[in-house]
């Protein structure tokens, strides 16, 4: 059975930000972000925490989509997210990628690219994964 949002995603923070889901595979998953004024700080940077949202979107998304056939769900545990260059315009790229798949716990390494494919974020996300209530 194929995971199914409780909310639809236009309704969520993924859906006001613009996070666009692209391919993904075992092991990795991508995700684009058209850079718009409502993701960017006042001095017209994207806003840090809109990359640690990347990251923690599609690292949930994809660790969810591995553990649910179990009875499991994703949760968010730790995020770190370290600011490399700014991002101005265009479209941010990301792409998360798992290095570890354990019983309680799934971490990936997310990178947020801007167009030049030069790195903007990296992010190591660690995923708890628990028994559905």
């Amino acid at each position: 059975m194929e995971l199914q949002p409780r909310i639809p995603l236009d309704r969520t923070l993924d859906g006001h930000l613009g996070l666009v889901y692209g391919d993904s595979g075992d092991g990795w998953i991508e995700a684009t972000l058209p850079v718009a004024d409502h993701v960017r700080q006042p001095m017209g940077l994207v806003h840090g925490g809109v990359y640690a949202a990347i990251a923690e979107s599609l690292t949930s998304w994809a660790t969810a989509t591995g553990v649910h056939e179990d009875g499991m769900v994703a949760q968010g545990l730790s995020n770190s997210t370290n600011f490399l260059r700014p991002c101005l315009e265009g479209t941010i790229h990301a792409r998360a990628e798992r290095l570890h798949r354990g019983r309680t716990t799934w971490v990936w390494d997310v990178r947020c690219a801007d167009d030049e494919g030069r790195v903007c974020a990296i992010t190591r996300m660690v995923i708890a994964v628990r028994p559905a209530a």
